[in-house]
């Protein structure tokens, strides 16, 4: 292995979500290694915000609203960020959302909307995506799933979310074997309790906060520079022989 299996010069990332939090830093990694930055996200002033800062270290961005929830807007951002770029090598599927609800409280509002952030949109990036990656016959993509997918977490309620997630754990290793033929690698990264502004509600809460802590073996909570890291590593030639992983970067918590 040498500093160039790292090296993502002439290479084009599209992440979605990439206004703050994992997506943000990812952005920043992966721009840092030379790669263009496709900024899709939702709130229109973190995306422009975002892509402003990637210009600002010298590589090519592009902010495009995206709606992951629904396949039409991921399409139209698809064809945006080709209508820009002509060639996208590298998807990261990271949009997401979070919520406590007990699941008998839990509306159908509650759970179609977790279902279409946190899985539906993965797998219309990854079809949209995956399609012109197939014609080019290269391309990695790395979507985010979660611990949660793995375990079932305490003492917050949030059955829907690690659905979700682990739905994203199984659609990941689908694809990658339906796709590792014909040149895609498709991984997943799974993230424990991760300080961005979507845990910032639990860490503030004095029942749940110390509990994530004491389950944790290094007894911290990680930063969004610990998962783009990751990402890093499973976009980059670094890991060509890589596919149908789930990387976890949870301080140990699924150790135990």
């Amino acid at each position: 292995m040498s500093n160039s299996d790292f090296d993502l010069t002439g290479q084009t990332a599209l992440i979605t979500g990439a206004g703050r939090g994992i997506g943000l830093a990812t952005a920043r990694r992966l721009a840092a290694a030379g790669a263009d930055v496709i900024i899709a996200e939702y709130i229109v002033e973190n995306g422009e915000r975002a892509a402003a800062e990637i210009e600002g270290m010298g590589r090519k961005s592009l902010f495009i609203k995206v709606d992951v929830r629904h396949s039409d807007s991921v399409n139209r951002m698809a064809e945006a960020a080709l209508g820009a770029f002509s060639q996208i090598d590298i998807l990261v599927c990271n949009a997401g959302i979070a919520q406590a609800v007990k699941a008998e409280e839990c509306s159908d509002e509650d759970w179609l909307n977790m279902m279409a952030v946190n899985l539906n949109g993965v797998f219309w990036c990854c079809r949209a995506i995956g399609r012109h990656m197939l014609e080019r016959g290269s391309g990695a993509i790395v979507n985010t799933a979660s611990m949660s997918g793995m375990i079932s977490n305490t003492p917050q309620p949030q059955s829907h979310y690690n659905a979700a997630k682990a739905g994203v754990i199984l659609l990941t290793k689908s694809l990658a074997g339906e796709w590792a033929g014909r040149g895609l690698r498709v991984n997943c990264v799974s993230p424990g309790y991760i300080g961005t502004d979507m845990t910032a509600e639990g860490m503030s809460n004095t029942d749940w906060y110390p509990k994530w802590l004491s389950m944790t073996p290094q007894g911290k909570v990680g930063a969004p520079e610990d998962v783009a890291a990751a990402i890093y590593y499973l976009a980059s030639p670094a890991a060509k022989f890589t596919t149908g992983s789930n990387l976890v970067v949870d301080g140990g918590y699924t150790s135990w």
